[in-house]
C-alpha cells in the first residue's frame, strides 16, 4: 500500500438533533445523533429515505445549524462553513463555463492564492485524480465520471482534514460507480483524509468503510455503528465479498426491522 501522511481530522457530532418547519408544525429530521470519527477513518452511513443523512451532512459541513447539539472537528466548534471540510454533492455541481482545471482551482481563487501557487496545486490535483489530459475541458465535454473526479478534486483543493460525500456516484451506471469505489479508496490511501460518506448501498457502505453507521428511519437515531473486518487495500474482489459478509446481513437485518 502506498505509504501515507499522518492522518487528522477527529470529527465529535454530539445529540445532534435537527427539524424543519412543516406548515404550522415542525418535523424532526435527527433526534440526538452521537457519532465519533476517528482521524483518517472511513464512515459510511446508511439508512432509509427520508432518515436524515442528508441533513446530518449539512449539519457537518457548516450549512445547517441544528437545534440541539454540536459537531467539532479536532476539538473546534463547527458552526459555519470551513476550508478544512469538503464536500462532494451527488451532481458535480461544476461552473459550466470553467474548464476542469479552472473549476478545480475555484476555492483557491476564493480564498486569494497567487497564480502561480494555485496552477501548481491544480496540476497537482488533476495528477491526483487521473484528470491532466482533461484541463482545459468544459464539464460538458466530459463523462459523468470525470466530472465527479473534477469534483473530487475540488473539494480537495484546500486540504480538508474532513471530507464529505453525499451519495457521490449514486448517478452512474454500476461499472463506472465500481470503478470510482476503488480509486476513490486509492486517493483516501494517498491524502489521509477522514471520510464520511452516505449511500444507500450495502454493499458500496462495506466496501469502503471502516465502520458502517445504520440510521433509523425519521426522526433518525444511530441503530448500530458496524466494524468492517475486511483488509486493506481492497479490491474488485472485496466488493464481491462484500455484498454476502456477515456484516451486510447484519445491515439488512437493521435496514429489515426498521422497514417492518
Amino acid at each position: 500500500m502506498t505509504e501515507r501522511h499522518p492522518a487528522t481530522g477527529r470529527l465529535e457530532i454530539a445529540g445532534v438533533s435537527v427539524s424543519f418547519p412543516a406548515g404550522s408544525q415542525r418535523v424532526q429530521a435527527l433526534d440526538g445523533v452521537d457519532l465519533t470519527i476517528e482521524p483518517g477513518e472511513i464512515v459510511a452511513l446508511i439508512g432509509p429515505n427520508g432518515s436524515g443523512k442528508s441533513s446530518l451532512l449539512r449539519v457537518v459541513a457548516g450549512l445547517l445549524r441544528p437545534d440541539h447539539g454540536e459537531v467539532r472537528l479536532d476539538g473546534e466548534p463547527i458552526t459555519a462553513p470551513v476550508p478544512r471540510i469538503g464536500l462532494v454533492f451527488q451532481e458535480p455541481r461544476l461552473l459550466p463555463w470553467r474548464s476542469t482545471a479552472r473549476n478545480v482551482g475555484y476555492p483557491l481563487e476564493l480564498m486569494g492564492w497567487p497564480t502561480a501557487r494555485r496552477d501548481a496545486r491544480v496540476a497537482e490535483l488533476l495528477r491526483l485524480v487521473g484528470l491532466e489530459g482533461a484541463a482545459r475541458s468544459i464539464p460538458d465535454e466530459l463523462s459523468g465520471g470525470m466530472r465527479q473526479r473534477a469534483a473530487l478534486a475540488r473539494s480537495l483543493a484546500v486540504e480538508p482534514r474532513m471530507l464529505l460525500l453525499d451519495e457521490p456516484f449514486s448517478a452512474l451506471d454500476e461499472l463506472t460507480r465500481e470503478r470510482l469505489n476503488v480509486e476513490l479508496l486509492d486517493l483516501w490511501s494517498r491524502t489521509a483524509t477522514s471520510i464520511l460518506v452516505v449511500t444507500h448501498s450495502v454493499q458500496e457502505a462495506i466496501f469502503l468503510g471502516d465502520r458502517v453507521v445504520v440510521l433509523s428511519e425519521r426522526p433518525g437515531r444511530v441503530v448500530a455503528d458496524l466494524r468492517i473486518a475486511l483488509p486493506r487495500p481492497r479490491s474488485l474482489t472485496t466488493l464481491d465479498e462484500a455484498t454476502v459478509s456477515q456484516t451486510a446481513h447484519e445491515i439488512r437485518a437493521h435496514l429489515g426491522a426498521l422497514a417492518a
